[in-house]
């Protein structure tokens, strides 16, 4: 019980940071990690990896999301080589695939294309030419995009390669491609393929951003009907984000056209997925719709939840989302009313402490940190204070949002809100201000993480010494994306450790 009601009040994202972080204890007094990274120098950064790698993951095989970062550091031949070794079929295609994707991310499209190629399935090697496919049309090598989406060999693929291309192309401003190119997608599509939708949807983008307002809304008018013909429930849909009738949906909203929601909501034979849908409507419009949007999408949820009432798990997400949306408009009492439309008082702390989230996020900070104050459960009075010192310090009320932070009485959640600050310190160049508040931190790896966004904005020597820093006290790993950047070559030093150099 002691863990729900945690998991209550911190909320899911803050609550599992929190358990991992107050488990690997308080800094030492004498700070080892301080000393570690005096020289900055890439070989006492490569030397600590190297030392470190088993002893922090073991001594079993290199995990996949370790060969990504490999990969995405300029040493793919050495990634790939381990992800060749995985016996298994499958296992090995989607190594080689998700390796192929980071290459492409770091701009070696040479190398990720030639990976491509070597993956032995057939099925893996298709997709993975399909994401090259608009990677080669953004870098300018259009002749080699088309040559790619003309080599597909699987026919359910075709539509998906020429949609993306056409989609770069648009983005690229190059209209009369993008066109051309959606026309062919649209001739390669499968009605029945789950498929589709995702295509139509890509389409849908290229038709609006090129211009192409009747071709627009032939496609929603198509999304929407195949959407419904599926019985509204959504089959082969509901793991697409967005769902398609969701993102037919928001391009009415973006227009202040509301005929087709209340076409939906007026449909006899609703199903939870039309909770769904709005769930959807409400989170986007929590920060990209006006106000007098927002109240009117709250007044159909309150007519939607009148139907088909407040206790099933989809209509809690919609209470949610409605009063989150609310409260980032300023509407607390709405809000507030959502809330307690849930019916389950457990929760009502930690709903109170999103509600203060978002007023705070839409620019309220001083009713925000007022209704944080009066919530009466420590845990989440302290989560919804670490919300409003985040939100004062990426505004740059650096002072403000400290004094805030050391009003916390529990001190993870007072180090926690002070990483913030430190971020905001060192993104204006306040060096000396933000390394005397991360040495403020008393948990270790709270402490390790402040060093680590204290590094991304910092001189390479500098982000080196941080980053040896934040390793000595909580892990090489738990700094994979900085090493990325100051030391790459540290990664391979950390793959040598390993006595198996397969993927685990």
């Amino acid at each position: 019980m002691a863990v729900q009601d945690g998991l209550a009040q911190w909320g899911g994202s803050l609550y599992p940071l929190r358990v991992r972080e107050v488990r690997g204890g308080l800094v030492p007094e004498a700070d080892s990690g301080r000393e570690a990274g005096r020289s900055g120098f890439a070989p006492c950064l490569a030397t600590l990896v190297r030392l470190s790698a088993p002893r922090d993951l073991g001594a079993g095989s290199v995990p996949l999301w370790f060969l990504e970062a490999l990969a995405r550091a300029g040493h793919l031949a050495r990634a790939a080589e381990a992800a060749f070794a995985i016996g298994d079929e499958l296992r090995q295609g989607d190594a080689l695939l998700t390796l192929v994707q980071a290459a492409a991310a770091a701009g070696d499209l040479d190398g990720a294309q030639a990976l491509a190629e070597a993956i032995p399935l057939r099925q893996y090697r298709d997709r993975g030419s399909v994401g090259l496919v608009p990677a080669w049309e953004r870098a300018g090598e259009r002749d080699r995009a088309v040559a790619l989406a003309e080599a597909i060999r699987y026919p359910h693929h075709w539509g998906t390669a020429w949609a993306l291309l056409a989609k770069a192309a648009a983005d690229g401003g190059d209209v009369a491609a993008a066109r051309a190119f959606a026309e062919r997608a649209e001739e390669m599509l499968f009605p029945d393929d789950p498929l589709t939708a995702r295509v139509l949807l890509v389409l849908l983008d290229v038709a609006t951003v090129t211009g192409d307002h009747g071709r627009a809304d032939c496609l929603a008018d198509r999304l929407e009907r195949s959407a419904r013909s599926r019985g509204a429930s959504g089959q082969g849909f509901d793991l697409d984000r967005p769902r398609p009738l969701t993102a037919v949906l928001l391009r009415d909203l973006g227009r202040g056209d509301l005929r087709r929601l209340d076409a939906l909501l007026g449909d006899p034979h609703r199903t939870s997925v039309d909770v769904q849908v709005m769930t959807d409507l409400l989170e986007a419009a929590t920060a990209g719709s006006t106000t007098q949007t927002a109240l009117a999408l709250a007044e159909r949820a309150q007519t939607l939840l009148a139907t088909c009432g407040t206790s099933s798990g989809e209509a809690v997400a919609l209470c949610t989302a409605a009063a989150r949306m609310l409260a980032r408009h300023g509407h607390v009492e709405r809000a507030e009313a959502f809330a307690d439309a849930m019916r389950a008082p457990d929760l009502r702390a930690g709903r109170q402490a999103q509600i203060v989230r978002e007023l705070a996020r839409g620019g309220d900070t001083v009713r925000a940190e007022a209704l944080a104050r009066a919530i009466t459960d420590g845990r989440a009075r302290a989560r919804a204070l670490v919300a409003v010192a985040d939100e004062l310090a990426r505004r740059g009320e650096t002072g403000r949002a400290e004094t805030l932070a050391r009003t916390i009485e529990d001190r993870w959640a007072r180090d926690h809100a002070l990483v913030a600050v430190v971020r905001e310190l060192g993104r204006r160049g306040e060096t000396d201000r933000a390394e005397t508040l991360t040495r403020s931190i008393a948990h270790r790896s709270t402490r390790a993480r402040a060093l680590t966004e204290l590094a991304e904005v910092a001189e390479p020597s500098a982000a080196r010494r941080s980053a040896v820093r934040a390793a000595a006290l909580d892990g090489w790993w738990q700094v994979l994306p900085l090493l990325e950047l100051v030391a790459p070559d540290a990664l391979v030093a950390a793959a040598d450790a390993w006595p198996d150099g397969r993927p685990g």
